[in-house]
């Protein structure tokens, strides 16, 4: 699926209303739609995969519409919401203006007028996130060359085509898994390829501590550094450089407003993601960051083309589309991951 294809939250408790709504957003204006029966699920639905545009009954049971007005202005302040009523009434028109609606549409719903104003306001809310959306830096910690490209390639790429500074620090040169020598000319090109700085630190291979030295080099980087985001290991693995580094990197980045965990091929089971990044149009640009570690490709499958794109694929039934980077979130401030966003990409 196209990534500027507009993806629409429709909220309607009444089942009939919000199948004639999806059908003719997804018919008329060629929008991707999902469905919420009810406020809670909407808000939970709208932090996982953040839409275009929200339109939502202004009577349903527990969060009604209104209510839910308010909490996607605090959380999605920039995605422009349409409110649906059955009720013609200047006081329900009033209410909705005032909770910051942008459209007021009535029902029986005008279709051609659903159609004119969800595509308007896809338009306008892209625009506005372009127009607030400042330069991020990007720092992505990994414990070894080709860890971070392989948890977050794509998100990588995506950062690099929106603009972003990158810079990635190694903390090995990955002796154990390879000819250290190799490994670093495998990572300078990657990092070239990202147009990345590159930090490429000596700790031994396979005896990272999660304590002092680690989080002091990983502390010098980020002073000099100040990244916006920051990207690294799970606690969730079962390789013990990588837990290190993902305790270390918490501590050090401590005043860091947004850290994510990326999941790597010895992840356990533990690992459970609260964020998914849609990644479709970046796969590429993954495979050929993965393509640059040649020393490591011929002995180890889940570097190849296949394994990433269906690891990609099998993660998109969380976050849409056809392929998608997960992430656990440690901390995050507001509107910072949503590099899949086609306004950031293309944005």
């Amino acid at each position: 699926m196209p990534e500027d294809v507009p993806r629409i939250l429709v909220v309607d408790d009444d089942p009939d209303v919000a199948l004639l709504v999806k059908t003719l957003l997804e018919r008329r204006a060629g929008c991707t739609v999902d469905v919420a029966a009810d406020g809670l699920s909407a808000l939970a639905q709208v932090e996982a995969v953040p839409p275009d545009v929200v339109v939502a009954d202004i009577e349903m049971p527990g969060v009604s519409g209104l209510e839910l007005l308010e909490q996607l202005r605090i959380r999605v302040p920039d995605v422009p919401v349409v409110i649906m009523t059955a009720h013609v009434s200047v006081d329900y028109a009033v209410a909705a203006l005032r909770a910051q609606a942008d459209e007021f549409l009535t029902k029986p719903i005008d279709s051609a007028k659903l159609v004119e104003v969800v595509t308007r306001l896809a338009e306008e809310g892209r625009r506005r996130r372009e127009e607030r959306r400042s330069k991020q830096v990007v720092l992505a910690i990994g414990a070894h060359p080709d860890d971070v490209e392989i948890g977050v390639g794509g998100i990588l790429s995506a950062h690099a085509h929106a603009g972003d500074d990158i810079t990635i620090l190694t903390l090995s040169r990955g002796s154990q898994g390879g000819d250290a020598d190799s490994r670093q000319h495998e990572s300078l090109a990657a990092a070239e390829r990202l147009r990345a700085r590159l930090f490429l630190k000596d700790l031994i291979d396979t005896e990272i501590s999660g304590g002092g030295p680690t989080v002091r080099l990983i502390e010098e980087v980020v002073r000099e550094v100040q990244p916006t985001i920051v990207y690294t290991h799970s606690a969730n693995d079962r390789h013990q450089d990588h837990r290190a580094v993902g305790e270390a990197t918490v501590v050090a980045t401590r005043k860091v407003g947004t850290v994510a965990c990326y999941q790597s091929p010895s992840a356990t089971i533990d690992y459970r993601p609260t964020r998914f990044v849609r990644v479709d149009q970046f796969m590429t640009q993954k495979i050929e960051l993965l393509e640059c570690f040649r020393s490591q490709t011929a002995n180890r499958d889940y570097l190849t083309s296949d394994f990433v794109m269906a690891t990609a694929r099998y993660w998109s039934r969380f976050g849409g589309g056809t392929a998608v980077e997960p992430l656990e979130i440690v901390r995050e401030t507001a509107d910072a991951i949503r590099v899949h966003e086609p306004s950031r990409l293309e944005s």
